[in-house]
């Protein structure tokens, strides 16, 4: 679970000083499927960042499984990173000289992960995401979706609790973008996976039980999370989550 209050964040810009987080205010629970919408410069990829341990706020709490990442130093949050997260790009962020497979081992990497589980744990994430065909091939090869499923997989293979997605279908046509997010819908219903999704697509954010809009740095919240909606086995109301 994530508590988050007062979360501020704050850029230099030659003289200026840009506010691009106003005092955020909100909690994911376990389980949560999130997605946030607002115009473009206006704190929502700011705030992704933040909370899955990409940068680091100016002021405020950031609460998850109990801890303040806020006042973590690099060496637990490079530890929190790795273990915890996954994260999913846009522009799939691929290796464009690496198969899919190699691509996915890399997330193992920094766990000290085998290189005979890496190759095991990598082919069994590609099979997950309708891929095992495709192990061998290059991303130049593979058509965005592919790509995307890809990068999806390598972000499963670490068995993460959160999974943080930057407009994940955002270089997609309509029926691969409807492919893409179906998958990752069956993936987090499935694994109990927390999911926060930053997004333009007004037809994704109609199906998301959790729905916010960022304006100005503001976090508002437009559809509250049902818990009887959220995976069976991790349905915890607001302040219930064990803390670990």
């Amino acid at each position: 679970m994530y508590e988050i209050s007062g979360l501020t964040k704050t850029y230099k810009r030659g003289k200026d000083t840009v506010e691009a987080l106003r005092g955020v205010d909100v909690v994911i629970p376990d389980g949560d499927l999130l997605a946030i919408q607002g115009p473009t410069g206006h704190g929502k990829s700011t705030l992704l960042q933040l909370i899955g341990g990409l940068d680091r706020p100016t002021g405020g709490r950031l609460v998850f499984n109990g801890r303040d990442m806020a006042g973590m130093n690099e060496t637990q949050l490079t530890k929190l990173r790795a273990r915890h997260f996954g994260y999913i790009f846009q522009s799939f962020n691929l290796i464009p000289t690496l198969t899919a497979q190699e691509n996915v081992e890399t997330a193992l990497v920094p766990l000290g992960v085998s290189a005979t589980e890496r190759r095991e744990r990598a082919a069994r994430a590609l099979a997950d995401v309708g891929l095992d065909e495709r192990r061998s091939h290059l991303p130049a090869e593979l058509s965005g979706g592919q790509q995307q499923r890809v990068a999806i997989a390598r972000a499963l293979v670490k068995e993460p609790e959160v999974i943080m997605a930057d407009e994940p279908t955002g270089n997609l046509d309509e029926e691969t973008r409807d492919e893409i997010f179906a998958l990752l819908q069956s993936l987090w219903r499935d694994r109990g996976l927390t999911v926060v999704m930053v997004t333009h697509d007004s037809a994704i954010a109609k199906r998301v039980p959790h729905l916010a809009r960022i304006k100005n740095g503001k976090l508002s919240v437009l559809r509250e999370p049902e818990v009887s909606k959220l995976p069976a086995d991790t349905r915890r109301l607001p302040g219930t989550a064990p803390v670990g």
